[in-house]
């Protein structure tokens, strides 16, 4: 789970931060391309580069929970399609996804549901062919939109406007086929902060 990645930061945090994002490199780089983002609105980035969401679960109370955030946004899924750590069903991801809902409302932080962004290879993770990775992603991100509307929980569709038509992410939003690159977390800021606005 990598609890070592924010110890130290975590004890700088003073007060209670707006929103932390909880994620994997997406996450990571978004804090990283964008920092102003974060620094502007009181938000506190959570990214771990290569992150499942079992990793992100096991840490959830460390890197969220403890630090009483008012929110939670969760973007989280893309390296389990890419197996990083094996194969994961698609059902345990997305059981994975509704503990950390669960945890985070039980302990009174309201919780943002993000889209897997699209994506039609992994560049490390060429055993997972394109076809399985764009219908991966389109069915996990039906159950997470799913599970959102009948729990009342916002989702943010990173995916709709960064798709460009063929489930792929758009060329002009990327520095690989996965992972955006400014222009691409801008329009990620966008759609979030409708939703924490």
């Amino acid at each position: 789970a990598n609890y070592t990645r924010f110890a130290n930061k975590n004890k700088e945090v003073t007060g209670n931060p707006k929103v932390v994002f909880m994620g994997d490199s997406i996450t990571e780089g978004w804090y990283r391309y964008d920092g102003d983002f974060f620094h502007q609105n009181t938000y506190v980035g959570r990214g771990i580069s290569g992150q499942v969401t079992a990793q992100m679960l096991v840490r959830f109370r460390s890197d969220v929970i403890n630090l009483h955030p008012e929110t939670v946004v969760i973007l989280a899924g893309t390296n389990d399609i890419a197996m990083n750590q094996g194969y994961v069903s698609l059902e345990h991801i997305f059981e994975n996804i509704v503990s950390m809902v669960e945890i985070a409302k039980y302990n009174g932080i309201k919780v943002v549901l993000g889209s897997v962004l699209p994506a039609d290879r992994y560049s490390w993770s060429w055993e997972v062919d394109k076809e399985r990775v764009i219908s991966s992603i389109r069915k996990l991100n039906e159950m997470i939109q799913a599970y959102a509307q009948e729990n009342d929980i916002p989702y943010a569709d990173y995916f709709t406007p960064m798709d460009d038509g063929t489930r792929a992410l758009k060329k002009e939003y990327q520095r690989d086929a996965v992972h955006p690159n400014l222009e691409g977390y801008k329009v990620m800021e966008e759609v979030i902060q409708k939703i924490l606005k």
